[in-house]
């Protein structure tokens, strides 16, 4: 007597379910802060979160996107240094991972960018538009609008006051 052997077909999970299976399991495992978005933090300024407990390692990307700075009491300073997405991650004593988060940096929103030719100006108008210091900008403009910014803070220090002819 011959017996027939029934070969059994494994059922295979389209791509896009098996990438929201390991999704979820992830999402599910406990311990692990996951936001359901990314912090937004805008270029040259800075956003607060309260730390998780038993912190012991903060892990950033890319620290050209996003610098940390940790403060007393759990707080987790975050500013926005270029543009561009990073993560940030949280480590306990035991190398477990306790939060993890994506940081997205953006540009100002009240910032008009002025595109003569090839060459790149930003402006900030709030309310009236005056030259800004932006990465992109065309070097000539930039370094220029860095110059006059740093003679201002200068002047401000002194109080207007200055060394030559006194």
């Amino acid at each position: 007597m011959t017996s027939k052997l029934r070969r059994r077909s494994i059922p295979r999970l389209p791509n896009f379910a098996l990438a929201l299976a390991v999704i979820a399991a992830m999402a599910a495992t406990p311990g692990i802060s996951r936001a359901s978005g990314p912090i937004v933090v805008m270029l040259d300024q800075a956003q607060i979160i309260k730390l998780p407990e038993k912190l012991a390692t903060i892990v950033v990307g890319n620290p050209l996107i996003a610098d940390v700075t940790v403060q007393s009491g759990g707080i987790l300073v975050i500013t926005g240094k270029g543009y561009g997405v990073t993560n940030l991650i949280a480590l306990d004593g035991g190398g477990e991972i306790i939060m993890e988060h994506f940081i997205e940096v953006q540009g100002p929103p009240d910032s008009v960018v002025v595109y003569r030719g090839i060459n790149r100006e930003s402006y900030s108008c709030t309310p009236l538009c005056e030259r800004r210091v932006t990465l992109g900008d065309t070097p000539d403009f930039f370094s220029k609008t860095l110059q006059q910014v740093g003679t201002r803070a200068a002047s401000a220090q002194t109080g207007g006051r200055t060394s030559v002819g006194e």
